[in-house]
């Protein structure tokens, strides 16, 4: 076969017409799949995550399903400022951009506020002392209440009028009543003791005193 036979199919037109189809069909597949791939991955399509931080989990869901955006409650954590179940924070935050179908992890305020022990002040601290322990530790306190003993002396801590026992645990942040001594102890020894001191008259000075007469 010579170099001119080898070349001679340039001249035949179904050559040509086949390549120039092949070259078609694979464009419009190339087209296709990128296509495809675009339509799959919704390229250039974005949702804005939208403000929810304060709402409660209800009012946050309705919302994200208007956005095509799904959610899930991750974490909780306690801040007593906030109402019991609200959104402390969520992620992916505020105004971030994602695909529809996505997942935005919240965190709420726990509804169950957490219990704390009450610190050991019963019958071994003044009330100052106690006061300063409860107030530094987070909890409240209301009028106390007194009771026959030593002076602004601690006998005991009450919530909801239940005596607490040694380690005993409140909701934190609790309003607590402190049993103190009101010195009535102190005044009754006081009260117990001679105003007057009596001076005992002897039989003898007594007939003394009748043999003048």
């Amino acid at each position: 076969m010579t170099i001119k036979d080898f070349f001679s199919f340039r001249q035949n037109k179904f050559f040509w017409f086949n390549l120039i189809a092949m070259v078609g069909v694979v464009v419009i597949a190339l087209f296709g799949v990128l296509k495809g791939l675009d339509v799959y991955t919704r390229h250039g399509e974005a949702i804005v995550v939208p403000n929810v931080k304060g709402m409660t989990v209800t009012e946050a869901g309705k919302l994200f399903r208007n956005h095509k955006l799904n959610y899930i409650v991750s974490d909780s954590t306690y801040v007593k400022e906030q109402p019991a179940g609200c959104i402390l924070d969520y992620h992916p935050a505020s105004g971030q951009r994602v695909k529809e179908g996505r997942t935005i992890y919240l965190t709420i305020n726990t509804q169950n506020i957490p219990l704390q022990a009450v610190p050991d002040i019963a019958d071994n601290s003044s009330m100052r002392q106690a006061q300063a322990r409860l107030l530094a530790t987070g909890f409240k306190l209301t009028e106390h209440e007194y009771i026959s003993g030593e002076k602004d002396w601690v006998y005991g801590v009450k919530y909801n009028g239940h005596t607490l026992t040694n380690g005993e645990k409140v909701p934190m942040g609790a309003t607590l009543t402190l049993v103190v001594g009101d010195g009535g102890e102190q005044l009754q020894k006081d009260d117990s003791s001679p105003t007057e001191t009596q001076v005992p008259v002897s039989s003898e000075s007594s007939a003394a005193d009748e043999s003048w007469f």
